[in-house]
């Protein structure tokens, strides 16, 4: 907690802070870190700017991502609960565009540009994954 404080505290003297995710299963460790910072005293909007607008303005790519604008890649989430009423709802997904591709969130079946059923990841099949080493 006393970290997340640190970094409301950062933010709002005029400092940038920035999420970042480690690979963790399905991504949660993005949502983790935007939620302990709305629970170190940011405000939902300013959790939600770390992960995107400043994220993108930090590495360089302001004029390519981080924000909804024509030009820019259209790598985004559609949520179907508002994040800025409690900041958990950042896992309540609707659709994932990535990659010009539409999914749909809950099963990540592609809707768009074609329909195609979400194949499983070789641990979610039944067979054992194939290996040249024991």
């Amino acid at each position: 907690m006393q970290v997340s404080q640190t970094v409301a505290n950062l933010v709002h003297r005029g400092g940038l802070a920035v999420t970042g995710g480690h690979g963790e299963q399905e991504g949660l460790s993005s949502h983790w870190e935007i939620w302990l910072f709305a629970m170190g005293g940011l405000t939902p909007m300013e959790a939600l700017r770390s992960a995107t607008i400043t994220g993108a303005e930090c590495i360089g790519m302001g004029a390519d991502l981080g924000s909804i604008e024509a030009g820019k890649i259209a790598d985004l989430v559609v949520l179907n609960s508002n994040p800025l009423e409690n900041i958990r709802n950042t896992t309540d997904i609707f659709y994932v565009m990535k990659n010009g591709e539409m999914f749909e969130g809950a099963t990540l079946n592609q809707l768009w540009p074609e329909k195609k059923q979400f194949e499983k990841f070789y641990w979610q099949k039944n067979t054992p994954p194939v290996s040249g080493n024991r």
